[in-house]
């Protein structure tokens, strides 16, 4: 595709645009439900797992779907991401068991380790540097309305025909969204057939050192994600919201709102001011929570928290892009992702094991939240910046040296 033409509206985008908040939709329905979902089992004890398994299943798989993205394409890496949430979304009806529900949660995760990471890279190939933070802010808001509005269309569907038939729902946005890629134009040149050997990964082929600032500021700042999709479902009955996934809607919402003009500042001023404005954000967003005693106040936090994640994505994607090699995209975006992963799975794990069920455990876990994301702007503002000034001054050395 033409970068050139500083076009990035084609009718490719869109349709991807649509992909995207279908598969988005088809995963996210379901997050509200799974903790009473698994507790019915017997499993109340292993909440934190239903978010840590799928993430980390989705962690180990991004060295694979790097590799991929950038030797068989773009679509292949998308299609298969978005098909195994099809079949994980048709097996849950059949599980009967605490333990057969984590492995099906844990190779659900495949399905985040792959189609994002496709994603991200087909985007980079179709537009223009200096519109690549727009471009990004965009898809992201697709994918955020499939997520603002799956955990209500899942919720209403649970309540209203029960949680089997959400399920089944699930696997038909999934199926919907690939679909739509079949029919779309592969963007990666001299691209490869499949063959087994392109799944050996070498220990190089795993992470992208050119982006390990973006890994650094993702990881901190996507922790406090995983203890939200863990936590938020019982803080918010225990402040009496009967919808779950009230809290998502308000957040994606202004998430919504803020993620074009995000994009686009962070094309204009930079990738680092807009994530410094982002991480202290999502800190105060944390510390709002955690204060929260009733419902008006656990939803003003997730207002405050939507803004502060609409302003990091775009960015974030757009600069690990930008310090990548174009050779390389999936690779570095699947690093990225992997610390994407590494956040919200610890986070949800470690989140779970302070709140260990006993509600006066609440606010302890968001306080910690706010203390893990605040080190995201200490590391933009002090340590990122002395180490690229000293790389400065080194080469500045270099250079009168040379003169």
């Amino acid at each position: 595709m033409d970068q050139s033409s500083g076009k990035i509206y084609t009718v490719q985008f869109w349709l991807l645009c649509m992909s995207n908040l279908l598969f988005s939709a088809s995963f996210n329905m379901m997050i509200p439900e799974l903790p009473a979902y698994l507790t019915s089992l017997g499993g109340a004890d292993y909440k934190g797992y239903i978010i840590g398994l799928f993430t980390l299943m989705a962690g180990l798989s991004r060295p694979f779907s790097g590799k991929l993205t950038d030797t068989i394409g773009r679509i292949p890496v998308m299609v298969f991401g978005s098909v195994v949430c099809v079949i994980c979304s048709l097996l849950y009806p059949l599980v009967s068991s605490v333990a057969a529900f984590l492995l099906l949660r844990f190779f659900h995760g495949f399905s985040t380790g792959f189609k994002p990471t496709g994603t991200s890279a087909y985007v980079a190939d179709m537009v223009p540097f200096t519109r690549r933070g727009e471009a990004m802010g965009v898809v992201g808001l697709f994918s955020t309305i499939g997520l603002s509005l799956g955990p209500s269309i899942g919720g209403s569907v649970a309540n209203a025909w029960g949680i089997m038939t959400m399920f089944q729902l699930s696997a038909v946005f999934a199926l919907l969204s690939v679909v739509i890629l079949i029919g779309m134009k592969e963007t990666l040149h001299n691209k490869q057939r499949f063959r087994p050997a392109l799944l050996k990964v070498s220990k190089g082929e795993i992470i992208e050192p050119l982006v390990l600032a973006p890994m650094v500021i993702t990881f901190l700042t996507y922790f406090s994600y995983g203890a939200l999709l863990t936590i938020i479902p019982d803080f918010s009955a225990h402040l009496g919201l009967a919808n779950k996934g009230l809290f998502f809607t308000f957040f994606t919402a202004s998430s919504i709102g803020i993620r074009l003009i995000a994009g686009k500042a962070s094309d204009r001023y930079g990738r680092v001011p807009m994530l410094k404005i982002s991480a202290t954000l999502m800190a105060i967003s944390m510390l709002m929570i955690g204060f929260a005693t009733s419902p008006f106040g656990l939803l003003a936090g997730a207002l405050v928290y939507g803004v502060a994640l609409g302003i990091n994505s775009p960015a974030v994607t757009a600069w690990t892009i930008d310090l990548g090699l174009p050779e390389h995209r999936g690779r570095a975006l699947g690093s990225m992702y992997i610390a994407l992963e590494a956040g919200i799975g610890l986070g949800a794990f470690f989140s779970a094991q302070w709140y260990n069920n006993h509600s006066e455990n609440f606010a302890k876990v968001f306080y910690i939240m706010a203390i893990v994301t605040i080190l995201a702007t200490i590391y933009l503002m002090f340590v990122y910046r002395n180490k690229y000034m000293r790389f400065m001054r080194r080469s500045l050395k270099i250079r009168s040296r040379r003169h």
